[in-house]
């Protein structure tokens, strides 16, 4: 326990492979911000964005496996796995996972006056009439670009998938009319859902979401089974001693329950998502596979 035992002495490096403003980057300083108070060390940020992360856990395979930079991934990076064919690094052999920290979910998204209703109702629309819907998502690659390709299997029905480079030309394209059904995460959009400038026809989660009490899930609307999730978490050089990994565990545990920061997760439209070492890698290495498997059942080509 001794590697361990004064453990911060100095501050600690987060590299965030997203840039400033997004939601990662927001959870990522939220939490490392309570960090910073618990552990009496300052926690310095790094934005290093970069196709499939490579800067950031550059970065981290560079430093010494000493516990002082953290590197932040989560489904991206899982996609990322499968989606380049080759990576400077392997997230898998060349890290240690940490733990998990936030999670938010899908949702998809129509117009107000939209003629679906419900998931069951898109369903039947799309086998009646095959490769007349179109659905809109961010780029090729993308969590949400994968999840349309995985409700068009799970549902069984043959769609249109648009991808935009930007979510604001989703959006645009949605209130136009041109896409039927818009798939995106639900902190960018929560704010145009509660005004009413697109409706949320089902989230793609567990269960309902506290803040969108009046949103079904997928299941509820007839498709169980497809639950989408971005999620977060932090990982380290492999070689950092496992009592270092332990009290960074403990410590991002508590940061992401503390009340204050559950909260402002939960105003963001994410939830708090802490797990142990062990879960965190098995999440990684599930959702790995999960999405190896759509990307080549879409016939995604390798970037």
């Amino acid at each position: 326990m001794a590697a361990g035992q004064d453990f911060p002495n100095k501050p600690i490096k987060f590299a965030l492979p997203y840039g400033a403003g997004g939601i990662g980057d927001l959870t990522g300083r939220l939490i490392a911000q309570k960090m910073s108070e618990n552990m009496g060390q300052p926690f310095v940020i790094e934005n290093r964005a970069s196709a499939g992360g490579t800067l950031a856990f550059i970065s981290g395979m560079q430093a010494p496996a000493d516990g002082y930079t953290l590197v932040m991934g989560g489904n991206a990076t899982a996609i990322s796995q499968s989606l380049f064919k080759t990576l400077p690094y392997n997230i898998l052999t060349d890290f240690v996972q940490v733990s998990a920290m936030s999670k938010f979910s899908l949702v998809l998204l129509v117009q107000p006056d939209s003629k679906f209703k419900t998931v069951t109702e898109l369903m039947a629309y799309g086998k009646a009439n095959p490769g007349k819907l179109n659905f809109g998502t961010t780029s090729i690659g993308s969590t949400q670009h994968l999840s349309a390709e995985l409700f068009k299997s799970m549902a069984a029905i043959n769609a249109q998938v648009i991808p935009f480079r930007v979510s604001s030309a989703l959006y645009t394209a949605l209130r136009a009319g041109d896409i039927d059904v818009a798939f995106e995460f639900v902190p960018p959009v929560l704010t145009s859902i509660k005004s009413g400038a697109v409706r949320a026809l089902a989230i793609a989660a567990e269960k309902r979401n506290s803040i969108l009490p009046d949103v079904p899930t997928t299941a509820e609307g007839g498709l169980p089974g497809y639950e989408i999730n971005s999620w977060n978490a932090v990982s380290v050089k492999t070689g950092t001693p496992r009592a270092i990994v332990e009290r960074l565990n403990l410590e991002f545990v508590k940061a992401a329950n503390s009340p204050a920061v559950a909260q402002r997760l939960r105003e963001m439209g994410s939830e708090p998502y802490a797990l142990t070492p062990e879960q965190t890698r098995e999440l990684m290495i599930s959702e790995i596979a999960r999405w190896k498997s759509v990307i080549q059942l879409a016939k995604i080509p390798q970037n």
